[in-house]
């Protein structure tokens, strides 16, 4: 409910640079309206010296002293100078303050107000003041009026309203807020263009669901055991999770690297330029076989990236190993239901036609049959290999193979560190291979050994089969390399190999042709 309450990220940020742009707006107009306040003030009041300074020099004002009615030649020039520049008022006294001339001509003949003449009257002065006269406050310009013998005679005052003077400025501040009104509506367009660009790249996705994406994404890779990988269109490393560091051993940060120089035969440029997904394929990674796939990332029909999915041939193998053996076991517990169901039958037919000693007889030779198979089996005190064995012997005898157990067979449990689906694969398909081999012969038979005296632990298949010549010996480990006919062959032996490389045991074969096979596993514990 609180998330509904917040406001969406375009509307914060258009908020910001709305409040930024008024605050400067507000800022610099008010230094701008002081400065241009005070620069009005100025200009007029140096205006207003100047026009009295020039007014206190003319001659015939200076002449006019001289005569009975000073006012008739001065107030004609004083309305003539002040109707010319602007002023309020020209305002021209003698030395007694007493007004030769002012725009209201009643007020000729009176002394000027304000206060502010001594210091044109008594030190001679040129200055600005501000004060308040009868026709309001005003800024004022005064200047002496000088005789031939450079005596103060008079005084000149001219004056603008300080009411006028703050309309001036306040026209210029209505062209400010022109100009700033003006600024404000681009900056919010221009914010409004900009929270609108940040939207798309969100793809219109709010700070915490971008968040949560995240947070999601990273649980999700952490947890992925396959390699994952993905670069953008400069081939540039945007993602990869914790199993890709694993696998490719790589520390510390790679992001923004060029992908070549991350992993180097990862082929993922190609698809970028071809856009072409890229499913299954195997390639030599720190010397382990590795399965991956290459897909394009594709926005609005254009490659924009290539993401990278790969993980350890070794355990998409041991799965398949598993799955098979699980397959084999069904079989060999169907072979087994099948076998006994017959001799079921054929003990039933027995005792229906009272053939009693025939019925005896079969039992007794297949209790004896079992009696060994279980004396020989509790040699074998590793719960794995005793129902792998036992899977076997069903299978064996389905198969007409006569497959044993070696007397001195004699197992305990196998260490941890050697995984069960591995050992499953191991000897199922040592066991396998050993049936396979003796089919065409007349007596099938197969011997199964297992010791762990010492430091290692044995296991030991031995047919008479054909054997194998001298000639295929060196590529009997070769993965799909067989001497039987048949697609999908050559695995077993090759994935054997491989796992016991793994464990850091060893793998023999011994015999002869035509005088049958050995195949001896050695496994440290």
């Amino acid at each position: 409910m609180f998330r509904r309450l917040q406001a969406s990220l375009r509307t914060k940020i258009l908020s910001l640079i709305l409040i930024l742009i008024i605050a400067i707006i507000v800022i610099l107009s008010g230094v701008f309206a002081y400065w241009e306040l005070e620069q009005t003030k100025e200009n007029t009041g140096q205006l207003a010296k100047q026009v009295a300074t020039t007014v206190s020099l003319i001659p015939s004002v200076r002449e006019a002293f001289e005569t009975e009615e000073p006012s008739i030649v001065i107030q004609p020039i004083a309305l003539g100078v002040q109707e010319q520049v602007g002023a309020e008022f020209v305002v021209v006294g003698n030395e007694d303050g007493v007004r030769y001339a002012h725009p209201d001509h009643w007020k000729i003949g009176n002394k000027m107000v304000g206060g502010d003449n001594d210091r044109a009257l008594v030190d001679g002065e040129y200055y600005i003041s501000e004060s308040v006269g009868t026709l309001g406050p005003s800024l004022r310009g005064k200047a002496p009026i000088f005789n031939e013998e450079n005596e103060v005679i008079g005084i000149v005052s001219v004056g603008f309203l300080i009411e006028d003077i703050n309309n001036t400025f306040f026209k210029k501040l209505e062209d400010i807020a022109g100009i700033s009104a003006l600024v404000l509506l681009i900056g919010g367009l221009g914010g409004l263009l900009l929270t609108r660009s940040i939207r798309k790249d969100t793809m219109g996705l709010e700070p915490y669901q971008i968040a949560t994406l995240y947070r999601d994404r990273e649980a999700v890779l952490s947890s992925i055991k396959e390699g994952i990988i993905a670069i953008d269109r400069q081939t540039r490393v945007t993602m990869i999770n914790q199993s890709a560091r694993n696998i490719l051993q790589i520390e510390g940060d790679v992001s923004q690297k060029l992908i070549n120089d991350v992993f180097p035969n990862t082929e993922m440029p190609r698809v970028l330029h071809s856009g072409k997904a890229e499913n299954d394929q195997e390639i030599l990674l720190n010397d382990r076989m590795v399965i991956i796939n290459r897909t394009p990332i594709v926005e609005k029909d254009e490659v924009v990236g290539v993401v990278t999915i790969f993980r350890d041939k070794t355990e998409v193998r041991e799965m398949v190993n598993s799955l098979s053996e699980v397959k084999r076991y069904s079989e060999d517990l169907r072979s087994q239901t099948h076998e006994y169901a017959n001799k079921m039958y054929v003990l039933l037919g027995l005792l229906q036609l009272g053939n009693y000693s025939e019925a005896i007889d079969l039992i007794e030779a297949e209790f004896q049959s079992n009696q060994s198979q279980t004396q020989l089996l509790n040699q074998v005190n590793d719960d794995t290999v005793k129902a792998i064995l036992l899977g076997k012997l069903s299978r064996a005898s389905e198969l007409k193979i006569d497959f044993s157990i070696d007397e001195g067979t004699s197992l305990e449990s196998v260490p941890s560190h050697i995984d069960r689906s591995k050992l499953v694969t191991i000897l199922g398909n040592m066991i396998d291979n050993a049936f396979e081999a003796v089919q065409d012969q007349e007596a099938k038979q197969v011997v199964f050994s297992a010791t762990d005296v010492g430091r290692e632990i044995v296991f030991e298949v031995t047919d008479n089969g054909p054997g194998i010549s001298e000639e295929v010996m060196p590529y009997v480990f070769v993965k799909g390399f067989s001497t039987k006919e048949g697609k999908h062959r050559g695995y077993g032996l090759a994935n054997i190999s491989e796992i016991v490389s793994e464990l850091g045991g060893t793998l023999e074969i011994g015999g002869q042709q035509d005088h049958g096979t050995s195949f001896s596993i050695f496994l440290s514990k």
